[in-house]
Formats: structure tokens, sequence, C-alpha cells
């Protein structure tokens, strides 16, 4: 972070400005105080805003208050209006970002800048290529992403990050860039396989990436994904993520909860009850060591059941008492109540 120790009215070049300070006139009752080098650059900032002015000590003052304050809206969107303005190569402003952008990830201001960057640098695809780097949008884009992978290693599960990857990805829509982001994915999860961000993201690719599939597509898609989930599962089988996203896969291609039955039931039970020498590729058996019963399975069996209704019900509402009771303590209410209303269901019907 620079810093400017001389102030603005101190300094020739800004003689002309007449600085606008944010309380003229009034006197309110909760003001914010501010340092003195931050109230004499938005003092500066107010001053030009009025005039109008776009120019290069626009974007020096905007930069000064942004490192100052990465939240400042304003600055933020005055130095866009000036970059265009006065014809500013935008992918340097990219790369002049990057520093602002790593510290302050979980600032919302920094990815809608980039976003309006890499929006403009698309639609005016002459600007991008005869730009100082000569690159292509595409390359650009590419580029990008390997800024957004530096930004997910300093902070793996940042939602905004992990947002915009997916405007840019849906942004571009190129097939290039689609196609390598499943072993980024991979690389991701391999490292940290409760990434809740990373496996939601790969939901995303796979299923709402917009790429039309034919039948065999999708039978091909979905038998990978089922296996890809189901041997994390077999890894870390008390992780809710994936057990979110084996919901999430059934879910959005419309399949019962009964079809995954077989390869859910050993999970419900004590590792003891589970046969030492299976051995199941479709239906990979929990690992070695792992903590049974897991809650994530018994929760989905659960559901299994109460998809079937019926007498099957009241199996649900067993393992609803066993999470209550001693498997997922914490959440004893809420499966209080999802007894209650099986109960009641199976009433109605009688």
């Amino acid at each position: 972070m620079s810093s400017v120790s001389v102030p603005y009215a101190e300094q020739p070049q800004w003689a002309d400005v007449v600085p606008l300070p944010q309380y003229e006139g009034v006197e309110p009752l909760a003001p914010i105080f501010y340092t003195n080098e931050y109230k004499d650059a938005t003092d500066y900032l107010r001053g030009i805003v009025k005039t109008g002015e776009k120019s290069q000590r626009v974007l020096d003052l905007t930069k000064h208050i942004i490192q100052l304050n990465p939240a400042h809206y304003t600055a933020w969107q005055y130095r866009y209006e000036t970059l265009l303005a006065i014809k500013s190569p935008l992918d340097v402003e990219l790369e002049l970002m990057d520093e602002i952008a790593i510290k302050h990830m979980k600032t919302y201001q920094v990815w809608h800048h980039r976003r309006l960057l890499m929006t403009h640098l698309l639609r005016n695809t002459d600007e991008a290529s005869t730009s100082s780097s000569s690159r292509s949008p595409s390359q650009l884009a590419s580029t990008e992403l390997t800024f957004i992978a530096r930004t997910l290693a300093e902070d793996a599960k940042n939602y905004h990050t992990w947002s915009y990857r997916q405007w840019l990805l849906a942004f571009f829509n190129d097939d290039s860039l689609w196609d390598r982001e499943l072993d980024f994915v991979d690389s991701m999860l391999n490292h940290d396989i409760r990434n809740n961000s990373a496996w939601h993201h790969r939901f995303f690719v796979v299923f709402q990436s917009g790429v039309r599939e034919g039948e065999k597509d999708r039978d091909r898609i979905l038998r990978r994904e089922f296996t890809y989930v189901k041997q994390n599962i077999s890894l870390a089988p008390n992780n809710a993520s994936s057990w979110n996203y084996l919901r999430g896969i059934l879910d959005y291609n419309k399949i019962p909860y009964s079809r995954l039955t077989s390869f859910v039931q050993p999970y419900t039970v004590p590792h003891a009850d589970v046969p030492s020498d299976l051995v199941d590729l479709e239906d990979p058996p929990p690992s070695r060591g792992a903590q049974l019963p897991s809650p994530g399975a018994i929760e989905f069996l659960a559901d299994v059941y109460e998809e079937e209704g019926g007498n099957s019900i009241l199996k649900a509402t067993e393992l609803w008492k066993s999470l209550a009771s001693e498997h997922d303590t914490i959440r004893r209410r809420y499966w209080n109540s999802r007894m209650k209303e099986g109960l009641r269901a199976i009433q109605v019907k009688s």
C-alpha cells in the first residue's frame, strides 16, 4: 500500500482543484472520523467529480483512495469511467490491480471492477487484440483464470472469487476454457476434499455450463459423476459437501433417491457391521478407519424411506430419532420436527 505523505493541498499540480469536504454546511450527529490522509484524498475526489475531469492524475488519485479503502465504490466507478475516457489499456489495468485483488479479495468492489474491465475487453475485441500485450480476448480470459487460481491459493473458499470465476467462464463461454475446468476443480478437491465451494463449482461446470449433450453423453457424464462422488464419500463418509453433491445430481436429473439405497446402507451402520472383504467398484464401501455411522448417510436413507411413503415413514422416523439422540445432536430440534411431520403424515393417511 503506497501513501502520499504530502497533502494534495500542498502539491502544485492539484492547485487548480477545489476540494469538497464531506460534511460541508452540515453538522452530523454521528460523524465518521477518517485519517487526515484519507479525508484529504476524498475531498479532492469530490472536487474532481464535480468538475467531471478525466485524466491520468485522476487515475493516480483514485488508486491512492482505493489503496486506503478498497471498498470505496465511487472511487472504483470513477476510475473505470476515466480509464475509458482517456483510452487507457484495460489489460494493463488488470495487471495493475492484481495486488489489490489478492490483498482485498473479500471486497466486492474489487471483483466488480475486474468484471467491468473484462466485459469491455470482450465487447471491444479490436481494442483487446491491439493492446500493449497483443492478447486476444480468449487469451485474456485464460490469463484471468490463472490469476483467479492464484487468489484461491490464498483463500480457497472466498465467495467473491468463485463467483467471479463462474461469471468469467459463462460470459466468455469458450470451449477451451470449459475443457480445462474439471481438472482445476479436481486439483482443488484433492487439496481439500471438504471445500464446499469447489464442490459447488464442480456442479456448476458439469450441469450448469450450458453445454448441450446428447443422451449418450448425458448417461456417460452421470456415470462419471456418480463414480466420482461415491469414491469421495468412501474416503470421507462424514463430509457433508460430497453428500450434498450426491443429492444435487439426483435432484437436478430427477432421479429417485432409492436408486442409491444399496450404496448408502453400509454407511448407516457401525464399521464393524460392514464386511471387511467387501469389494464393489460400482458402490465402494467405507474406507478403513472411517467413522461410522455417517449422519449424512442416515439422513439420506431416511429421505429414501420418506420418499417411499406409507409404512416406510416409520423407518424414517426411527432414523431421525437416532440423529436427534446420538449422531447429530446439534440439530436435535430439526430432527424432532422431522419426526413430528412424519408421524403426522402417517396419521392423516390412516
